[in-house]
């Protein structure tokens, strides 16, 4: 069975406005279709049938928009944070919600990234299930816009805190990656906590791991990205 798959969609995107005021960030067009339908596809195509789609900030647009996910041979589940908690619950907080619908192991990718050609190997998804690793995150290299990346990845595929690490290894994490239940069990529902502290700590113990992407990858998260990337795919 392949693994299920999250999609975070909650936040408010607030350097993307005045574009998010009306239209929440993973439901911009970009080559004709919103940019969590790039996701959508990707996923299908590598066999995934559930997707869970958490959603906070102008929640009530993405069923409409993405409807119960039959056009693309998937479910969708709904997680509302804005209805059920009054607004996102950060990364971490919003998988832990989600949790009981997931699985022990699952997908996550941000919905305001673009990667097309990113494949959600049901190989790798099951190796990773059977191995230590509570994460496995796939890394980019840094983008003009955060040139000290997040984390460095070691030749072992070791993912280590970018505090500790060598500065010539940093790398950015490209918002996908595998996880497993146990990494959010003993978090309270309805909790707001980003992720990185629990990434921090899974690398403490080695039990974070990773590898390089080097095919295309944007960070959608201002309106001059969007638009460069919309005249890049013509």
């Amino acid at each position: 069975m392949s693994p299920k798959a999250f999609i975070l969609a909650a936040g408010r995107g607030e350097r993307m406005r005045p574009l998010t005021d009306q239209t929440p960030k993973p439901l911009l067009h970009v080559g004709g279709k919103p940019l969590v339908a790039w996701h959508l596809e990707a996923l299908s195509q590598a066999g995934v049938r559930e997707v869970v789609i958490n959603t906070a900030w102008l929640e009530s647009q993405f069923e409409p928009a993405l409807g119960d996910g039959r056009r693309w041979g998937l479910t969708i589940r709904w997680s509302h944070e804005g209805r059920d908690h009054g607004g996102a619950l950060e990364t971490a907080g919003g998988i832990a919600k989600a949790l009981a619908g997931l699985g022990e192991v699952f997908w996550v990718v941000s919905g305001d990234v673009f990667l097309p050609g990113f494949a959600f190997d049901l190989a790798q998804a099951q190796a990773f299930a059977q191995g230590p690793a509570l994460a496995h995150l796939w890394l980019v290299p840094n983008p003009e816009h955060h040139p000290r990346g997040d984390f460095a990845l070691a030749p072992s595929g070791q993912v280590e805190s970018s505090d500790v690490a060598n500065e010539g290894r940093r790398l950015t994490w490209a918002s996908v990656g595998l996880f497993k239940a146990e990494m959010f069990a003993q978090l309270q529902v309805g909790t707001a906590l980003p992720l990185r502290p629990l990434l921090d700590a899974a690398s403490a113990r080695g039990l974070l791991t990773g590898q390089r992407w080097d095919g295309p990858w944007t960070d959608v998260g201002t309106p001059e990205r969007l638009e460069a990337l919309r005249k890049s795919l013509g």
